[in-house]
């Protein structure tokens, strides 16, 4: 479990392999940069000691070269994961002066840009997942951009959470907490599993 804070983001995450194993293969990212910061939630596939390799690999590209766009950042995970096992990978990147967050998704980590005035701000936002595997095929890569609110929660959930979830978690709750409480609830018990929850706050005046 781990708590994060990068004002003018808050990040939480809960996570924990399949039983049985000691490592998991699902990771994530919380990388500051110049503009903000990069999310990222990495799904090695299947489970074990080469998925937790993949993983921690596609993490360890990601810090790394944070600054870069999130299509770069795919393209280089891509190349350098040649010859291990692929992961899927859903990320975003915020720009905290314009108040935007750029994500895509290769595989199966679902994501969820839950609005907390949606009378105001539109309705929640799910990220488009286009089938591939990073590191094995890659489809056609198209990222989108959003406007983010004070008070939108981002979340990003491996397939070893049900994303059925009860969102009031996010909204009542600070994000470590949320991500504890859903983790708990909703994992499935036959993967690894994680669960992200990165809530940005606004920008001070």
């Amino acid at each position: 479990m781990e708590d994060v804070k990068s004002s003018p983001l808050e990040c939480g995450v809960a996570g924990r392999a399949l039983p049985g194993f000691s490592e998991s293969g699902d990771r994530h990212v919380f990388q500051p940069t110049r503009e903000g910061a990069l999310i990222a939630v990495v799904d090695g596939l299947g489970h074990g000691p080469e998925a937790a390799a993949a993983a921690l690999e596609a993490c360890a590209m990601l810090e790394s070269n944070a600054g870069e766009n999130v299509i770069s950042l795919i393209k280089r995970c891509h190349v350098g994961l040649n010859g291990m096992r692929g992961v899927v990978v859903s990320l975003a990147s915020f720009n905290f002066r314009d108040s935007l967050m750029t994500w895509i998704g290769v595989g199966n980590v679902h994501g969820l840009l839950l609005r907390l005035d949606t009378a105001m701000t539109g309705g929640d936002e799910s990220l488009l997942l286009r089938p591939g595997v990073v590191g094995s095929h890659l489809p056609p890569l198209h990222a989108s951009v959003l406007p983010v609110f004070a008070g939108d929660s981002l979340i990003l959930a491996t397939d070893g959470v049900q994303v059925t979830f009860d969102h009031s978690y996010v909204k009542s709750q600070p994000p470590r907490k949320a991500a504890e409480n859903l983790l708990a609830q909703y994992a499935k018990g036959n993967d690894d599993a994680l669960i992200l929850i990165a809530r940005y706050n606004g920008m001070s005046l």
